[in-house]
């Protein structure tokens, strides 16, 4: 999301990070009393090294943190140094923590768990990097796409123990949230190797133990997927009887502030970008900054997609119990008036995290909404797609 500041600054600040608080504490204020958290899946503050836009980003979210629990995992802007001890030829980390390496991260956050790796650096280890926690009828798993994932490191090993472990009468539906997607319709070469071992390693864990909902950030969009196994749709979450796969609902959420946002159309001036175009399980994307609301009873779990622009939602997906998939793609006819949040045990708001090239303003869209969709089985062309990620 990152942080704005009320003066210029040498390093690119993000504004729209301000409408994404002003929005989500208007939800929460709305809920009174109800349970509700927020989530923030990797790149917190953008401050790559410089601890005074760490003070800043705090200030921002004080009116959000001191009403409720405030949650993260880490993204590659809170670690990423040529030192980091796991850096496998194929995975695309730079220096996109500007030595950081973690520190700030795992010193002003204290979450559940006791998960740590080494800096690579005379520094303290880096924590919060992966726990889980039960709330309401909900699992939520947090995992680190910046350390070892791979089977046989400690990350795998927790991650496969606590999905088998979960009781699903007690929690029906599990939640899993990483900074770097495994499923993104933009398709930039540089995190295709990591995405691969991702899709290689990690998503049979997710499709073995029936996990709900896969939330991901780094690409500065919001799209969603049908519940999908190694590129397949399904027809609904999960396995039915007889089924021999599983099926997990993907969305990446990277679109809560930072503005470096790529248009998806073709632009006459660049000719020679590449254009994403978007295949049948590629269900909605959209262009505007926002966040994610989710609320869940044991009944169903409800994803509303709520646009920074005017406070509304721009798309919305409920999922079963029984693994049934219902879509309001863009009906915006559905949506509750503004300031009236579903009755819900349990409210969750998510804010993505996403990258910045320092330089590099590809597509800047401010006050510009853009989507396209696409129904499962749909007959029609491919949508045009412009969005990198980095």
């Amino acid at each position: 999301m990152g942080t704005a500041t009320p003066y210029n600054t040498f390093l690119r600040t993000q504004d729209e990070s301000i409408s994404t608080v002003k929005w989500i504490l208007r939800d929460i204020e709305a809920l009174g009393n109800k349970p509700a958290f927020v989530s923030h899946i990797g790149d917190i503050s953008y401050a790559r090294g410089y601890a005074w836009l760490w003070d800043h980003f705090f200030a921002q979210i004080e009116p959000i943190a001191t009403k409720v629990a405030y949650h993260v995992c880490i993204g590659n802007h809170e670690y990423d140094w040529p030192l980091q001890p796991w850096k496998p030829d194929w995975a695309n980390y730079g220096k996109d923590g500007g030595g950081e390496c973690g520190v700030p991260y795992s010193l002003r956050f204290n979450m559940p768990g006791n998960s740590s790796e080494p800096t690579g650096t005379v520094a303290p280890a880096t924590q919060n990097l992966y726990y889980s926690f039960d709330m309401g009828v909900v699992h939520f798993v947090y995992i680190s796409t910046e350390t070892n994932f791979l089977p046989g490191s400690n990350q795998y090993n927790f991650l496969k123990h606590d999905l088998e472990s979960i009781d699903r009468n007690k929690t029906p539906f599990v939640v899993v949230q990483g900074h770097r997607p495994m499923y993104t319709t933009s398709n930039e070469i540089r995190d295709a190797a990591l995405r691969e071992k991702m899709l290689e390693h990690l998503e049979p864990l997710l499709v073995n133990n029936d996990v709900t909902l896969a939330l991901w950030g780094h690409v500065h969009r919001y799209e969603k997927f049908c519940p999908l196994n190694n590129y397949t749709c399904g027809n609904g979450v999960g396995r039915k009887a007889g089924d021999k796969k599983g099926y997990t609902i993907h969305l990446v959420i990277g679109m809560a502030g930072q503005d470096w946002q790529p248009i998806w159309e073709p632009r006459p001036d660049h000719p020679n970008d590449p254009i994403y175009p978007q295949p049948k399980r590629s269900l909605y994307r959209g262009g505007e900054f926002g966040y994610i609301r989710l609320a869940a009873t044991k009944q169903k779990l409800v994803i509303s997609y709520v646009g920074n622009h005017d406070g509304e939602v721009h798309d919305t997906m409920e999922i079963l119990a029984s693994g049934e998939v219902v879509n309001g793609i863009g009906d915006i006819g559905s949506v509750k008036p503004e300031g009236q949040i579903e009755e819900s045990t349990l409210s969750w708001y998510i804010q993505g995290g996403s990258v910045l090239v320092l330089g590099a303003f590809l597509g800047y869209i401010l006050g510009f909404i853009s989507h396209s969709r696409k129904k499962l089985g749909s007959n029609s062309d491919f949508t045009a797609l412009k969005t990198d990620e980095t």
